[in-house]
């Protein structure tokens, strides 16, 4: 029924975050009701807003700045947080969630560093919350074929998997032209993309 809809808000409404935004608006939305973004740049708030109007049909929601998150999080009580913000940053979005009895949705990496990983884990065991952290790779066509195929046995037993992930220029590059450049913000590309390899190999067997 409408009533077991869960209350959303999603912090980070850049690109990456788009896809989440689509799914709690239009393909999921018998069972998520997006409440409120938030974000550092408010024209890039207004512009989601925008593309959830002309591009899922849906309704405007409430806007934050990143400065407002905790009054965000008050004012309109979700029960989910999602975080689709600087990696650097994905740590207090956490904390601070689960502080006000949210549980929350992390796009990968959870993290950058050992001190912020600490923290996010003692916030977990303080409150007792729920994070899940997502990885879109697992959804790639290719991917989603290599499961299903280590699954019905095909390859029988695997004892051991060596991996070796070619970046190209185009992808690879592009990393060093915005914010994961910065070591401080992503933890360094090596971090950023392993996050996926690790997890796949780890999915795989």
């Amino acid at each position: 029924s409408m009533k077991a809809r869960k209350r959303y808000v999603q912090v980070g409404v850049g690109s990456r975050g788009w896809c989440y935004t689509a799914a709690m608006v239009k393909t999921m939305s018998k069972y998520c009701e997006l409440v409120g973004i938030c974000d550092t740049n408010p024209g890039r708030m207004e512009l989601c807003n925008r593309r959830i109007q002309k591009e899922l049909g849906g309704t405007a929601v409430a806007m934050f700045p990143a400065a407002e998150f905790d009054a965000m999080l008050r004012r309109l009580k979700p029960d989910v947080v999602v975080v689709t913000s600087m990696d650097s940053t994905h740590d207090d979005y956490i904390v601070s969630a689960m502080r006000h009895g949210c549980d929350v949705i992390c796009e990968k990496p959870m993290t950058i560093d050992e001190r912020k990983c600490r923290r996010i884990m003692d916030a977990i065991k303080r409150t007792g919350r729920d994070l899940k952290v997502t990885f879109n790779c697992r959804y790639m066509p290719p991917m989603l074929q290599v499961k299903d195929l280590l699954m019905k046995g095909v390859v029988g037993r695997i004892l051991s998997a060596d991996v070796q992930w070619m970046l190209d220029l185009s992808h690879g590059a592009s990393y060093f032209r915005r914010w994961h450049s910065e070591k401080a913000n992503s933890g360094g590309l090596l971090l950023h993309k392993a996050t996926h390899h690790l997890d796949l190999v780890n999915w795989y067997l």
